[in-house]
């Protein structure tokens, strides 16, 4: 039975248990599908997305115009507007993935024990992949893409501003898996759009796997309070930059600008900066002029070097401000700016900018982050630029993926025993 556009155009939706049912059945099947079989339909998504661009454009045409007379804020119907480059871009995506190494079977290790036994970590699928998400109908293709090469079904949950546009994604999606001989079912898009079938959807602990959300604050507290299966927080990120005593401070400008401008409203953006006291009376005027149309805030101290900075609150460092915003902080020595970037951080992306290697190697060992970056901006962190091709988000926790989610942090392993009539004596 395929999730179709009209059901939601009539009202009529599909129970949530009964769709992820669906998608653990499918997940079975692609768990042993081969990588030509993957590959041949994430071409056939990529083709179909392209030839089938006027129907999704029209449904995307509809989310849009309620956006817009629901007086959603600008960023926001931006991120939700599809148009023929970025359905292109969701295409290329799709090609991109396929052209990937398939982390399925993969053989991590392996050993022979002293009795004979040949043991193999093996990387399999997750199974069922839940992803629930907001605004942005990119994501459907993206997830998609990512959880097929990975082996896994996509059980995904967009918001109700995006529903037509998911909808006629997915059914594109769907029918490019149907065409290289997978089941349909591999992409399960809900058509609930109500806050109670968000929480259900967090709550199939009987199919889900792994959930992964990808929003704002109020959707991860949602996942915090409600989900009762396994899953993986995208965290939020207070990212700082922090000029060591011993830094270029020219390289300093330039990383900064880079991670607080290039671009704002992402999690990898540098929300905080921390100078050395050494360097702080020359590097602060400067960073004031290059920081243009940033607002900044920050301790007495940089205030002092410039008055232009308002003053902070003390909740303002560790404030993710996903805007043209920015707190200023003025250290005595390494210890404190690790112990500052250790109170304020959300453990995603920390940055140092130093010649002094003890000092670059001390940061990286003490500062706890999913990523620690050395005379580099924050900006950095990120599946593509990591070498993973693409990601599904960033985890900012330690169990069982930690940084950029590519296809192999969509795989757990399985031991592999080969003996010969072994028994344990």
């Amino acid at each position: 039975m395929s999730v179709s556009y009209a059901e939601t155009v009539t009202g009529r939706t599909t129970p949530i248990p009964e769709l992820a049912a669906r998608a653990k059945i499918a997940s079975r099947a692609l768990a042993v599908a081969s990588t030509e079989c993957k590959d041949a339909a994430l071409a056939a998504g990529a083709d179909l997305l392209m030839a089938k661009a006027e129907p999704v454009l029209e449904a995307n045409a509809a989310d849009v115009a309620a956006a817009v007379s629901a007086q959603m804020a600008a960023p926001l119907v931006d991120r939700l507007r599809l148009d023929r480059s970025r359905i292109e871009a969701m295409a290329e995506g799709l090609r991109k993935v396929a052209s990937l190494a398939d982390p399925v079977s993969r053989i991590s290790d392996g050993w022979v024990r002293p009795n004979g036994l040949r043991i193999e970590r093996v990387h399999v699928p997750l199974g069922v992949v839940a992803i629930i998400y907001e605004s942005r109908p990119n994501v459907t293709s993206d997830a998609f893409g990512l959880c097929l090469k990975s082996g896994n079904a996509a059980f995904l949950r967009g918001s109700s501003s995006a529903i037509n546009s998911n909808l006629a994604v997915s059914a594109v999606l769907r029918e490019a898996l149907t065409e290289a001989g997978l089941p349909a079912d591999a992409l399960v898009v809900v058509n609930d759009t109500r806050r109670e079938a968000a929480v259900e959807f967090m709550q199939q602990n009987d199919y889900i796997d792994c959930l992964i959300p990808r929003g704002g604050p109020s959707l991860i507290q949602s996942i915090l309070d409600n989900a009762t299966v396994p899953y993986v927080i995208d965290g939020a990120g207070n990212c700082h930059v922090y000029v060591d005593a011993a830094a270029d401070l020219d390289m300093a400008i330039k990383i900064l600008v880079n991670a607080k401008t290039q671009r704002t409203g992402v999690c990898n953006a540098a929300e905080s900066l921390v100078v050395h006291r050494d360097v702080a009376s020359a590097f602060i005027p400067t960073m004031v002029d290059s920081l243009e149309g940033v607002e900044l805030v920050g301790d007495e101290e940089s205030r002092r070097i410039s008055p232009s900075i308002a003053a902070a609150e003390p909740e303002d460092f560790a404030t993710e401000y996903l805007d043209m915003k920015m707190s200023v902080k003025v250290v005595g020595d390494l210890d404190e700016a690790i112990a500052h970037v250790s109170e304020t951080s959300t453990g995603h992306s920390e940055a140092i900018v130093t010649n002094d290697v003890r000092a670059a190697d001390r940061f990286a060992l003490e500062v706890d982050a999913a990523a620690v970056l050395v005379n580099a901006s924050t900006r950095f962190v990120d599946g593509e630029e990591f070498g993973f091709g693409a990601e599904i988000g960033i985890s900012t926790q330690k169990l069982h993926a930690r940084g950029p989610m590519g296809l192999e942090q969509l795989t757990t392993c399985k031991y592999v025993v080969r003996g010969e009539g072994h028994v344990r004596p």
